[in-house]
C-alpha cells in the first residue's frame, strides 16, 4: 500500500467489480488510501472514471466493497458532503453565472458561512467572483477551475478529481498542481486521475496503474517505471542511411536488435540506453549518415502500459 500504511486508511477497496452488461469496466481492484496526492493513471478505457463514480456513491459494485471514511458511499447519504468530486464530463450549469453555480453547492452542503465559503473557493482556484458571464461562455480550462471551485466549496475531506488539468494552460497547471498538494498536505485525501504521464510525475510519487479494468500495479511511481529497466529500450532513428548505421550499432555493441525500415528510418532495441545515447552521433558521423530523429519508443504512458499488461 505504498506510504498510504503508515496513514490513516481513509479509501478502502477490497476486490471490487464493476459490469455493465457483458462489458466488464472494472475487475478485482483492491487498494487503501490515506491523505495525500495519489494518481490513478490509465490510458482512456482503463476503468479509471467508472472507479471514481463507485468511490463517490454515484455507482455500486457489481462484487467487492468500497469504504470512504469508514462508510459506504453509496448508502451513505451524509457522507457525501465530506466528499469532492470533479467529473471529467461538462456537467455544469450553463445557464448559471459562477458565483451562483459554487454558492449553490456551499448551500446544498449546509456549511455555517456559504457566502465566503464561495468567495474563498473561486479564488483559490484563480477565478474573479465577481465575473457576470454565464458558464456556458466560459473556456475549457476556466470551465475546469469552475467545477474544481464547486468541489471544494466545502473543504470535503476526499476529494476525486478525473482528468482535472484537460484544458489548462502550463501556467493553470501548476497553480493546480500547486493547490492539489496543498489540499493533500492539509491531511486529506485527494485522487487525481490522468492518462498523460508528465502530469502524473509531477502529482507525486504515489500511484494506481490501471489498464483494461484491472489493478496493474500501485505504490512509488518511481519503482513502477524503474521495472521496465529489466528489458532492452527501444529507440526509432530516422537516417539517410539506416542499413550502414544498423551494422555499425551491431558492430559497436550498442544494439541487441535492429528492425530496419526502407528507405530512411530503423528501430533499435538497446540494453544501455545511457550508452547508446551518448555514442550514437560520433557513430553516425564516422558511418556518413545523417540523423534526422532519433526518438525513445519507451518513454510514453502507453509503452508503460504495454509492459504491465503483457508481464501480467
Amino acid at each position: 500500500m505504498s506510504d498510504a500504511e503508515t496513514r490513516d486508511v481513509m479509501i478502502e477497496v477490497e476486490r471490487v467489480s464493476k459490469r455493465f452488461g457483458d462489458l466488464v469496466a472494472v475487475s478485482d481492484v483492491s487498494f487503501r488510501l490515506g491523505a495525500g496526492v495519489t494518481a490513478l493513471l490509465g490510458p482512456n478505457g482503463a476503468g479509471k472514471s467508472t472507479m471514481l463514480r463507485m468511490l463517490c456513491g454515484l455507482a455500486a459494485p457489481s462484487e467487492g466493497t468500497v469504504r470512504v471514511l469508514g462508510h459506504n458511499p453509496r448508502h451513505d447519504i451524509g457522507l457525501r458532503r465530506r466528499i469532492g468530486l470533479v467529473p471529467q464530463q461538462e456537467s455544469l450549469f450553463e445557464h448559471m453565472r459562477l458565483r451562483e453555480f459554487v454558492r449553490l453547492a456551499a448551500d446544498l452542503s449546509g456549511i455555517p458561512d456559504p457566502a465566503t465559503a464561495t468567495e474563498q473557493a473561486i479564488g483559490t482556484v484563480g477565478l474573479d467572483p465577481g465575473d457576470k458571464r454565464r458558464l456556458n461562455t466560459y473556456s475549457k480550462g476556466m470551465r475546469q477551475r469552475a467545477k474544481l471551485a464547486y468541489a471544494i466549496v466545502c473543504a470535503p475531506d476526499v476529494l476525486f478529481l478525473d482528468e482535472p488539468l484537460t484544458g489548462l494552460d502550463p501556467t493553470q497547471r501548476n497553480l493546480m498542481i500547486d493547490l492539489f498538494h496543498r489540499i493533500g498536505a492539509s491531511g486529506r485525501c485527494v485522487l487525481v486521475s490522468s492518462h498523460v504521464l508528465d502530469e502524473v510525475q509531477r502529482l507525486g510519487t504515489d500511484v494506481l496503474v490501471m489498464g483494461k479494468g484491472r489493478l496493474l500495479a500501485e505504490g512509488d511511481f518511481r519503482r513502477i517505471r524503474d521495472l521496465m529497466d529489466d528489458r532492452p529500450s527501444r529507440f526509432r532513428i530516422a537516417t539517410d542511411a539506416p542499413r550502414a548505421l544498423a551494422a555499425g550499432l551491431i558492430a559497436e555493441g550498442l544494439a541487441v536488435g535492429v528492425e530496419i525500415h526502407e528507405p530512411s528510418a530503423l528501430t533499435v532495441a538497446t540494453a544501455s540506453a545511457g550508452r547508446f545515447a551518448a555514442a550514437i552521433a560520433p557513430l553516425a558521423r564516422d558511418r556518413r549518415a545523417s540523423l534526422r530523429e532519433l526518438r525513445p519508443l519507451d518513454a510514453d504512458l502507453e509503452s508503460v502500459f504495454r509492459y504491465l499488461v503483457e508481464g501480467s
